[in-house]
């Protein structure tokens, strides 16, 4: 009999860390490898934040907080919803959690019921099924298709859906694909959640200020008001602010489910760091300049890795509208051989041979619940990309 907890048996360690990490390893024992696994902003972290950080610890803000947020971070987040969405929250509508995963884990511990089934369109951030498992649910995963550029359909949304449905996590634009949501695209499936008032929406709008070519960003609740008191609209600072080791995430909705969401908290974490909150409220409050430049840089790496990577026969590679992805399709590979002998039945052994046999670390499709595909994230400097592209393209070259 195992010691360890049934539950456990049911989730697996998220692939992109272990990729990350193999990755890592082979590059410590002298291998040339460039990893392309993280989703990880090469940026440092602006420079008002930092110096916010090193103010809070000079003036002796390094105490336990409230387990989910102290109240000036609290206040900044209802202030950018305002400002960025024209939603109206209280404080005490906020949630402050350890990165912005454990706010999306709290909401699915604090809510979810064995046979409660969450649906979650494919392909998804890796995390999604792995949360509701753990909080006793049923991850109900649909799948999205290249030719509607990875975004769920209304008609998908609603075949979906039954009366057991609790949630819908909605992520836009998308880990890993970067496809983003309309304002059309999303009032489309709002209007499904409208005739279903039993379904709570949980967004994840980690990436939304990291959009390309004139794509305006807009959130569920935004898009349909009556949405307002069944969405949870998370969020945090890690991507546009580069802030990924400070460990903020925030949420905002229905007073009742935040109070379960610190309860959840208080007797896990508590609270989040207290000197990477004083940052956060600076990052919310402060100048937000740099967000404009660094998306040009985004941009053209975007624009860089899916021309080299369309170069190649065998791969289709869509143009995201955001984040830091591309989720190019190999289904014109599947088959070949490697000059190892490595068969590429997979997209899982495409990514393991890459690695191997081209010192390139991708992520691959299976594990985002959409084959064969790979992800390769592009926040990584414009030569590495270069390198790294030039690496697949022999790669894919050299198969048979």
């Amino acid at each position: 009999m195992s010691f360890l907890s049934a539950t456990l048996s049911r989730v697996k360690p998220s692939p992109t860390i272990a990729m990350t990490a193999k990755a890592a390893e082979l590059k410590a024992a002298g291998r040339d490898v460039i990893g392309l696994s993280a989703g990880e902003p090469d940026f440092d972290t602006p420079q008002n934040i930092k110096d916010a950080a090193v103010a809070a610890i000079a003036a002796g803000k390094t105490k336990y907080t409230a387990p989910d947020g102290i109240p000036e971070l609290k206040q900044a987040v209802c202030a950018k919803m305002k400002r960025d969405h024209g939603l109206d929250y209280a404080p005490a509508q906020v949630s402050v959690g350890t990165g912005g995963k454990q706010t999306l884990y709290n909401a699915l511990m604090a809510t979810l019921n064995e046979g409660d089934e969450v649906i979650i369109p494919a392909p998804y951030w890796v995390s999604y099924p792995d949360m509701v498992l753990l909080a006793g649910g049923t991850p109900v995963v649909v799948e999205t298709r290249l030719e509607n550029s990875f975004k769920l359909t209304p008609e998908q949304l609603e075949a979906a859906t039954t009366p057991r449905t609790k949630w819908f996590i909605f992520n836009s634009p998308s880990n890993p694909t970067g496809a983003g949501y309309s304002r059309d695209e999303l009032k489309a499936l709002t209007d499904v959640l409208l005739h279903h008032p039993h379904v709570w929406v949980m967004t994840d709008d980690m990436y939304e200020h990291l959009a390309y070519d004139g794509f305006e960003f807009c959130t569920p609740a935004q898009v349909e008001p009556q949405l307002y008191d069944r969405t949870l609209t998370c969020n945090g600072v890690s991507k546009a602010y580069a802030m990924t080791g400070w460990r903020i995430g925030y949420a905002a909705g229905p007073l009742e489910l935040i109070a379960a969401m610190r309860k959840v908290q208080s007797q896990s974490t508590s609270n989040p760091c207290s000197v990477s909150q004083w940052a956060a409220v600076e990052a919310l409050n402060g100048t937000q300049a740099f967000l404009a430049p660094n998306n040009e840089i985004f941009k053209r790496r975007r624009d860089l890795v899916v021309d080299m990577l369309s170069q190649i026969d065998g791969i289709t590679c869509p143009t995201p509208e955001g984040a830091f992805y591309v989720y190019p399709s190999i289904a014109g590979l599947i088959g070949k051989s490697t000059p190892a002998g490595t068969v590429i039945d997979t997209d899982e052994a495409f990514a393991n041979a890459l690695l191997e046999e081209a010192d390139v670390a991708v992520v691959f499709g299976a594990a985002f619940g959409l084959s064969p595909n790979f992800r390769v994230s592009y926040a990584t400097s414009d030569e590495a990309l270069t390198e790294a592209c030039t690496r697949i393209q022999r790669f894919c070259a050299s198969l048979t």
